[in-house]
């Protein structure tokens, strides 16, 4: 018996019941499904209409996800590549300018034990939360909130 191929409204229905997506993100994984006949746009317009696709509800959940682990640059190239631009990028980034010395300061009390002893270990830590994506002025907030809290 031949196996039933699955519509690609039932398959964005799939990909959204698991986590919330962009836009952008769920017509690239639709549009390797689409066949003759099938306008993803207009899918996509649906599902918006409906209020099963939000980008306001992608860029909050990213965010969330992230914002334990990583910087405000590399949160806010996340969002750009998933096609989150203007207004609600501004909005979110002035968000995470908010407490983004105390992520960074979290993130470098879980990764290190103590705080650094020297130059090069210090230079390593810093290293370490750039790759992160966090700005020079949190990264030097945390290094030296670090340093305090173990004197």
């Amino acid at each position: 018996m031949a196996k039933m191929q699955m519509s690609l409204k039932a398959r964005a229905l799939r990909y959204l019941s698991a986590r919330e997506h962009s836009r952008l993100e769920l017509s690239r994984k639709l549009s390797a499904y689409a066949q003759e006949g099938d306008d993803v746009c207009a899918l996509l317009d649906q599902l918006e209409a409906a209020k099963l696709l939000s980008q306001s509800r992608f860029s909050e959940s990213l965010v969330r996800r992230r914002a334990t682990r990583f910087g405000n640059n590399r949160i806010l190239l996340e969002l750009q590549s998933h096609g989150i631009a203007g207004e609600a990028l501004t909005e979110i980034k002035a968000d995470l300018a908010l407490d983004e010395c105390a992520r960074a300061a979290a993130v470098l009390h879980r990764k290190y034990d103590g705080p650094p002893v020297d130059a090069v270990a210090r230079a390593k830590c810093m290293r370490f939360l750039q790759q992160r994506g966090f700005s020079h002025r949190a990264i030097r907030a945390a290094i030296k909130g670090f340093e305090q809290t173990e004197e």
